[in-house]
C-alpha cells in the first residue's frame, strides 16, 4: 500500500531531527513586571487537553528572555519532569503563542514536518514513551531529553502527513466542539441556578417591583415576599436542608480489597487521579463482584472529598469507586439541584481542607450537615428541572460523545500508523463518524 510504513517513501528518522527541542523556564516571581500579562505560561496543571489554547498563569512579553521562550501556534509540548509521568505522558498542541516552565518541553517541527502528524505520532506511542520515564532521587518523573530525541520513527512524505493528520484533526475537531459547548452549557447551568436559588434574583425583583424578565409561567412561581431562616432571607414558603438530607453522599471502597482477578472480569478503579485524567492504560482494576451501588455509570455525579476536592459528572465509562470519592445520588432531588448545590459548597469545602494540618486535606461528614441550602417548592422545582435538567442531560451527552470520539481517535491513530488500515477507509469512516 502506498504511504504505509513498510513502503519505500517512508523515511527513517529520529525526533531528535523532525523539530527543535525548546526548553522552558519560571520568570522571577519577584518581579511583578514579568507576570500577569497576556501569554499563556503552561506548567503540567494546564496540559489536560490535547489542543491548548490556554493557561491558568499568564506573562507578559517582558519575560520573553527573562527566564522564558515562546513558541509559536501549532508547536508541541511535552512533560518531561512531574510525578504525572509516573501514570501519563501529557502531550499537547499550542494553539497560539505560548511560554512554558522548566518541567516541559517544546518541539517547533521542522518545515518537512506536519505539526499535526508529528504530536499524533507521540499520542499513538505514549505507551513506548513511557517506558522512557525514570525517577529523580527524590521520586520525581522524568524523562531525560537526548534519550527523548534518539527514539526513532518512520516518517512519510508531506502530503501524506497531511492527510492523516486531517483524518485524525475531524475527529477532535468534533470534540472541540463538544467540549465549548460542555463549558458553555455549565455556564448557563450556573448562572440560572445562582441567580434563582441563591441569590433569589426573581423574588428579589418583584418586592423591589422590578421585572423578574422570566417567562410568565415561571415568574409565578417565585413567591414576592422573603421570610427569615437559619440561612438568612429566603422567598417565603422555601425550606432549607442540609446537603446530606438532600443527597445520599456515598463513599467508595478500599478497592485492594477487591482485586482483579487474572481472566475474570474486572472494571477500573475510579481514583481521584481518574476524576482528572479519565481512565488510562495505568488506571487500576478491581473485582466486577462489588455491591452495585459502588458500580460508576456515565452520568453520575462524583465528589472527591480528600486531596484535590473535585465536583465532576462522570462520563468516563462504567468503573468501581474508590475511597476518598463520594457518589452523590438522591431519591428526592433532582440530579442538576444537588450537583450545583454541591458545587456551592465547593469552595468552602476546599478551605476548610487546605487548614486542616495533615498531609491531605479533606472534610468530614458534618462539613455536609453544616452546609444549607434554600430549597423551592415542589412546582418550581418541576419546573426548574424542564431548563436545568436539560441542560445537564445535554452536558451529559456531549461528555459522552467526547469519550467516543477520543476512543475512535485512539484506535485510528496505531492503524493509520502501520497501514493496518487505508487511508481512503479511514477517511470514509471518519466522515461516518463526525
Amino acid at each position: 500500500m502506498t504511504g504505509v510504513p513498510g513502503s519505500c517513501d517512508w523515511t527513517r528518522t529520529t525526533l531528535g531531527k523532525c523539530a527543535e527541542w525548546v526548553s522552558g523556564g519560571t520568570p522571577p516571581k519577584s518581579n511583578p513586571a514579568y507576570w500577569g500579562g497576556d501569554i499563556p505560561w503552561v506548567s503540567a496543571k494546564d496540559m489536560k487537553e490535547f489542543r491548548l489554547y490556554d493557561s491558568q498563569d499568564h506573562v507578559t512579553p517582558e519575560a520573553l528572555g527573562n527566564g522564558t521562550r515562546s513558541v509559536p501556534p501549532r508547536s508541541i509540548l511535552l512533560l518531561v519532569r512531574g510525578m504525572t509521568l509516573h501514570d501519563d505522558l501529557p502531550i499537547c498542541m499550542v494553539m497560539r503563542e505560548m511560554t512554558f516552565n522548566q518541567d516541559v518541553k517544546a518541539l517547533v517541527p521542522n518545515q518537512h514536518v506536519v505539526p499535526e502528524f508529528l504530536a499524533y505520532w507521540l499520542l499513538a506511542n505514549k505507551p513506548d514513551l513511557l517506558q522512557l520515564v525514570d525517577s529523580a532521587s527524590h521520586g520525581t518523573g522524568r524523562i531525560h531529553t537526548p534519550v527523548f530525541k534518539d527514539t526513532e520513527l518512520r516518517l512519510p512524505p508531506p502530503s501524506v502527513q497531511q492527510r492523516i493528520a486531517d483524518v485524525l484533526g475531524k475527529l477532535d475537531d468534533k470534540n472541540e466542539l463538544n467540549r465549548r459547548m460542555n463549558r458553555t452549557l455549565e455556564k448557563m447551568a450556573a448562572a440560572i441556578f445562582k441567580s434563582w436559588f441563591i441569590d433569589f434574583d426573581p423574588t428579589r425583583a418583584k418586592v423591589e417591583g422590578r421585572d423578574p424578565n422570566l417567562p410568565a409561567e415561571i415568574a409565578d412561581l417565585f413567591p414576592d415576599i422573603f421570610e427569615d431562616s437559619e440561612l438568612g432571607p429566603i422567598p417565603k414558603g422555601w425550606d432549607v436542608k442540609p446537603l446530606d438530607e438532600i443527597a445520599d453522599y456515598l463513599n467508595g471502597l478500599a478497592c485492594q480489597k477487591h482485586p482483579a482477578v487474572k481472566g475474570q472480569k474486572s472494571l477500573p478503579v475510579i481514583k481521584i487521579r481518574e476524576l482528572r485524567q479519565g481512565i488510562t492504560g495505568n488506571t487500576d482494576r478491581a473485582s466486577i463482584d462489588v455491591p452495585p451501588k459502588y458500580i460508576v455509570e456515565d452520568g453520575d455525579i462524583l465528589f472527591s472529598w480528600s486531596g484535590s476536592l473535585l465536583v465532576t459528572i462522570w462520563c468516563g465509562g462504567r468503573g468501581v469507586l474508590n475511597q476518598h470519592v463520594f457518589k452523590v445520588t438522591s431519591t428526592s432531588f433532582p440530579k442538576w439541584f444537588f450537583y450545583q448545590a454541591t458545587k456551592h459548597h465547593l469552595d468552602e469545602f476546599r478551605r476548610i481542607a487546605s487548614d486542616k494540618a495533615t498531609t491531605m486535606g479533606h472534610i468530614k461528614r458534618h462539613h455536609l450537615t453544616d452546609a444549607t441550602m434554600a430549597i423551592p417548592d415542589k412546582k418550581l422545582m418541576e419546573r426548574s428541572t424542564e431548563v436545568l435538567g436539560t441542560l445537564l442531560a445535554r452536558r451529559i451527552n456531549a461528555l459522552r460523545q467526547v469519550r467516543v470520539l477520543a476512543l475512535t481517535r485512539d484506535a485510528l491513530l496505531p492503524k493509520l500508523l502501520t497501514g493496518a488500515i487505508e487511508l481512503p477507509e479511514a477517511e470514509e469512516l471518519v466522515t461516518g463518524v463526525t
